[in-house]
């Protein structure tokens, strides 16, 4: 253990917590230039260029210019992911509800007489399969 020092360990683990995290960033900038839609094609080739050929001076500058966009196009996208995510549960939930409304109405047009009782029993049969 006398080979690498408490501080070396602590320096270590620093530098691989500071080059994950460069990483992450590197990631995040490159996904949010194709993201977004008010790049055109040009434009997204060169902050891309920029960032790869110069990766500290190209995610600073991309920082620095679009960073407040960033942050709004990552709202809209979470804002975008939740209204699907709730209606995609919405219509899975409401399924079922749907079925009890439209055989309540079938009893419905059955007690008012505008429908025979084999035309009920065959529409609850098919509501029901």
């Amino acid at each position: 253990m006398d080979d690498y020092p408490l501080l070396n360990l602590f320096w270590t683990m620093l530098w691989l917590f500071l080059w994950v995290m460069w990483f992450f960033l590197l990631f995040k900038v490159v996904t949010d230039i194709f993201r977004d839609h008010g790049l055109g094609g040009w434009a997204k080739a060169g902050w891309l260029v920029l960032v790869l050929v110069l990766p500290y001076l190209g995610v600073l500058v991309y920082l620095i210019a679009r960073g407040k966009s960033m942050s709004a196009r990552d709202a809209k996208h979470a804002k975008e992911h939740e209204e699907a995510v709730r209606q995609y549960i919405q219509k899975t939930a409401g399924s079922g509800s749907n079925s009890v409304d439209d055989l309540s109405k079938l009893a419905e047009l059955k007690d008012k007489g505008h429908i025979t009782p084999e035309e009920f029993q065959r529409a609850k049969t098919k509501l029901l399969a």
